[in-house]
C-alpha cells in the first residue's frame, strides 16, 4: 500500500532532497534509481535491498505489477512535491534509494568466461554505455580499476537501461597486478586499442579457441590505455586493435 505524502518538508522524504549529491549517497551506502523502467528492473534483479520507492499516480498505475512485489515504503507524491523535494524535473516520475553492496576487489571468477575490463573511464555515460554493450554481447561481469567511475551514479545506470543493476562488477584495488593474476588463473588479458602495433582484430579472433576465458580491456577516453597494460604484460599476446 501507497502512502501519500503530500509536503515536501515530511521527514519520510527527506533523503531524496540528495539525490544530486552523489557524495552524500555513497557515505550512507545508497544509490539512486530513476525512471519506471529502471525502477521495475531494480525491483526484478533482487540484488539491492530497495529502500523506499518515491513516484507519482501516473507512475503507481503504470508499475502495479511490479510494485506488488516490494516490501519497502511506497511513497506517492504529485509532480510539484516531487519537484520540490529534489530539486529536479523527473519526466518520467519514479526514483528509488537502494543499497550498496559491499565492495569485492578481487572476483570470484573460477566459472565465468567472458569479463570486460575498464581502465580510467570516468564518464558516467560511457561507464552505463559499457554495461550495456558488455550485457549484450554476454559478458558475466565487470571489471574497474580505481580510476574508473561509479557505475551506481545515477546517470550511468539511466544511461546503462539497468544493465548495472544486473551485470555483477568488481573495482581492483591493484591494477594492473590483479589483471596478472587472473592470467596466471587462465585467463586471456586483451588490450583494445588502436596503437599502431597492435593485432588486428580479425586476425586474434582466429586464435581463440573454444573454452578460451578472455578479458577485454578497454581504456579511458582520450588517452585510451596506460602503457603498463597496452604494451607490457597484460596484453595476451599482444594488444589488440
Amino acid at each position: 500500500m501507497a502512502e501519500r505524502l503530500e509536503d515536501p518538508a515530511d521527514p519520510r522524504a527527506a533523503d531524496y532532497a540528495h539525490i544530486g549529491d552523489p557524495a552524500w549517497l555513497r557515505d550512507r551506502g545508497l544509490f539512486v534509481a530513476e525512471g519506471r523502467l529502471v525502477v521495475e528492473r531494480l525491483i526484478a534483479a533482487r540484488r539491492f535491498t530497495v529502500r523506499s520507492i518515491l513516484l507519482t499516480s501516473s507512475a503507481f498505475d503504470a508499475m502495479a505489477g511490479p510494485l506488488a512485489a516490494v516490501l519497502c515504503p511506497v511513497y506517492l507524491v504529485s509532480r510539484q512535491v516531487m519537484e520540490t523535494v529534489t530539486g529536479f524535473d523527473f519526466h518520467r516520475g519514479c526514483l528509488a534509494l537502494a543499497g550498496r553492496e559491499p565492495t569485492v576487489s578481487l572476483p570470484p571468477v573460477k566459472s565465468q568466461r567472458r569479463l570486460l575490463g575498464m581502465e580510467g573511464v570516468g564518464n558516467p555515460d560511457n561507464v552505463g554505455g559499457l554495461f550495456r554493450v558488455a550485457e549484450a554481447f554476454g559478458a558475466e561481469a565487470v571489471l574497474l580499476d580505481p580510476a574508473s567511475g561509479d557505475p551506481l551514479y545515477r546517470k550511468a545506470i539511466r544511461t546503462s537501461m539497468g544493465a548495472v543493476l544486473r551485470l555483477p562488477y568488481f573495482r581492483l584495488g591493484s591494477w594492473p597486478a590483479d589483471l596478472g593474476r587472473m592470467r596466471d588463473d587462465g585467463f586471456k588479458v586483451v588490450a583494445l586499442t588502436p596503437r599502431h602495433f597492435a593485432t588486428p582484430l580479425d586476425e586474434y579472433s582466429r586464435s581463440i579457441r573454444q573454452g578460451d576465458r578472455l578479458i577485454l580491456i578497454v581504456g579511458a577516453e582520450g588517452p585510451g590505455l596506460s602503457e603498463p597494460v597496452a604494451a607490457r604484460g597484460c596484453a595476451d599476446p599482444y594488444p589488440v586493435g
